[in-house]
């Protein structure tokens, strides 16, 4: 990367354009060009002249073909950038290192679980199985605020995790297999040390029917009922309400102590994204899950659909054949579902990214993929999927952020980290989740909503190295209990939201 932090960056020395660090007026120069059009700060300067229908390069990959003939020193945007459908070269496992890995030893403070799991907080977790027990299960919850729960100092909370779905919907299809992968997730996380499964009693999404298939039977930290047969929506608040106090004082027998690096999986994530993800934020959240993976603890990629036209650079990392093929599987069920719907790959990037500068899914997605760092890639897995691997996996999801993260907490992650660029207050329960600025003026805009500054990369200020420890640091102490600056403005309670899909009938 050639970095002018006056004027442009230059990814690679084959780009067809370079990045405006500032807005270029008509008249400036760039490598010798007149800038002929007005050039917003993160956006797309053309340094070479491009023929229509050529592709355009950006990190040294095709982001993109010219739509009519582009002239060096003009503006690469949405007018004359459209997006292509490309034939990739997948070398399977062509990435892979010969050397040996680095191997490190860490410590945090956890909670260690019965099943072996271990835990970065101590939540007692109110489910439902089916939308129509949502309000039940909020007003169990809310009957224990920060003052109720003050004797119990081992118990982060009480916290409700409610959904629009659970009934109306296939049993045997994707979207009923997604959702109950979601609630078993959450009913076995490392992270809730109780758990409340609240339903109706007729839904599709049956309590009995998610005992069964993931053999879960109730003890005293384990409790199910339903507004049917407990005599109405009263009787449950007053009955639910009455279970989780007597969880209480057995949950908070659970104390924090030592416990393994190697225990930590990490969710990783970018939203409102802009041009600095893929040169800031991103590399440098890559960079610490490189570290977490040489201390054996797990990094999990997801929003399937923001490393399209990236995913060859993750099939060079692919650790098998087998691996790489599960990729590419759910790369073309994707085609399949956005075709089938009348819609297009393309779609993303949304208004916003546009804004900062992104024109098209391939441009975004290869900055997106940065976030996985260099580690192979051990396994593929579907959504909420329970993650086993250590090491560096994906896990397929939509790109929208709750929906997405909810599924990578389900599969096991017990910290997030989510990377942006145009600013979010995303938050998630029960696993804490600290946000990372890619430029130093959303930063300092956001600073109550901001945990670490990626944009002194960009000011020259520090490394992605440096950035990339000092995220890791963050993670390991917020793990610890640090609250995130998202925990410590309340946030987590709405943004549970399994992915639904399929028929609602």
């Amino acid at each position: 990367m050639t970095l002018n932090s006056s004027l442009f960056v230059k990814l690679d020395p084959t780009d067809s354009v370079v990045i405006a660090t500032q807005p270029l007026g008509l008249g400036s120069k760039v490598e010798g060009i007149d800038v002929q059009d007005q050039i917003p700060s993160g956006h797309k300067l053309a340094i070479k002249s491009v023929q229509a229908g050529d592709p355009v390069f950006k990190y040294g990959q095709i982001i993109g073909y010219a739509s009519g003939l582009i002239l060096a020193g003009q503006h690469v945007h949405t007018h004359n950038l459209e997006f292509r459908a490309s034939a990739l070269n997948h070398e399977v496992g062509k990435g892979l290192s010969n050397e040996e890995p680095v191997r490190a030893e860490g410590l945090f403070s956890g909670y260690r679980r019965e099943n072996g799991g271990i835990g970065t907080r101590n939540f007692i977790a109110i489910l439902t199985s089916v939308n129509c027990s949502a309000t039940a299960a909020r007003q169990i919850a809310e009957q224990f605020d920060s003052g109720s729960l003050a004797e119990y100092e081992n118990v982060d909370g009480v916290a409700a995790f409610v959904h629009g779905t659970g009934c109306g919907l296939d049993n045997a299809g994707e979207g009923y297999a997604n959702l109950q992968r979601v609630l078993w997730g959450y009913a076995s996380h490392p992270n809730c040390g109780g758990v409340l499964l609240v339903g109706l009693g007729c839904e599709t999404n049956h309590i009995g029917d998610l005992l069964e298939r993931y053999d879960l039977s109730m003890n005293d930290r384990f409790q199910i009922m339903n507004i049917q047969d407990m005599g109405g929506l009263r009787k449950t608040i007053d009955a639910g309400a009455g279970m989780v106090r007597e969880m209480l004082p057995i949950v908070n027998q659970i104390k924090r102590s030592p416990c393994p690096v190697s225990g930590l999986k990490l969710g990783l994530q970018c939203g409102g994204s802009d041009a600095w993800s893929g040169m800031t934020a991103n590399p440098a959240l890559g960079y610490a899950s490189d570290l977490l993976v040489q201390h054996g603890g797990t990094a999990v990629l997801a929003e399937t659909p923001e490393i399209y036209g990236a995913e060859h650079l993750l099939t060079r990392r692919a650790r098998s054949q087998e691996v790489a093929d599960k990729l590419l599987e759910r790369i073309h069920w994707w085609e399949d579902y956005t075709a089938r719907n009348h819609g297009s790959m393309d779609n993303n990037p949304s208004h916003g990214n546009k804004r900062g500068g992104l024109t098209t899914i391939l441009e975004k997605s290869l900055g997106a993929v940065a976030k996985s760092g260099t580690s192979p890639m051990e396994n593929v897995y579907r959504y909420a999927e329970p993650i086993k691997s250590s090491g560096f996996v994906m896990m397929d999801s939509p790109g929208y952020d709750p929906a997405s993260i909810t599924g990578q907490i389900a599969s096991g992650c017990n910290i997030v980290a989510f990377t942006t660029g145009r600013g979010s207050v995303f938050g998630s329960k029960p696993a804490p989740s600290i946000k990372i600025a890619t430029n130093t003026r959303m930063f300092q805009n956001m600073e109550e909503d901001m945990d670490i500054n990626a944009g002194d990369i960009l000011d020259g200020e520090k490394t992605v190295a440096q950035t990339g420890r000092e995220i890791f640091e963050l993670l390991v102490d917020v793990a610890s209990g640090k609250p995130s600056l998202s925990e410590a403005q309340g946030l987590g309670d709405l943004e549970f939201v399994p992915w639904q899909i399929g028929a609602v009938m």
